[in-house]
């Protein structure tokens, strides 16, 4: 287990694992997801653990056992909000500047405990990212993130 700074959030059964420096948005950016449905699993800290066991296990985030629940909403205070105890970390999100965000960017995975996880690169206050971040979770649901459609 190795505990990192970063939030985590369940969109449509895909744990997405948002990081980025203090104060880039990823607490904002969690609580415009619950705000559409999504489940809480950790704020600032999140503690990754291989589910499952051995070489096969996944990746999993959960929150240290004093956060569970708790979402910083800047400007109101620590509140508590809908959570889960634990995720299966499907996509790594680093929140990038505006300017950063590649128009389409090239399939890239980052490791985590030793496990390959797809990552994107957004910025976290363009009003679209949430959506962007709905149909992400969906496409690696499907196992189709980064995939190229053939048309005929």
């Amino acid at each position: 287990m190795v505990t990192i700074h970063g939030t985590c959030v369940l969109v449509s059964g895909i744990g997405i694992l948002l990081r980025g420096a203090s104060g880039s948005g990823k607490s904002d950016l969690a609580l415009r997801l619950i705000d559409g449905g999504a489940q809480l699993v950790a704020d600032d800290r999140v503690e990754l653990f291989v589910a499952g066991g051995g070489e096969d296990g996944t990746v999993a985030a959960r929150a240290p056992e004093r956060l569970a629940g708790l979402l910083e909403v800047r400007g109101v205070g620590i509140l508590p909000v809908p959570h889960v105890a634990s995720a299966p970390v499907g996509l790594v999100v680093d929140l990038v500047p505006h300017g950063h965000v590649e128009r389409l960017p090239d399939p890239e995975v980052v490791r985590l405990l030793d496990r390959p996880v797809p990552r994107l690169a957004l910025a976290p206050f363009d009003a679209s990212t949430p959506a962007k971040l709905r149909v992400a979770a969906a496409a690696v649901r499907e196992d189709r993130l980064g995939e190229v459609p053939v048309f005929p």
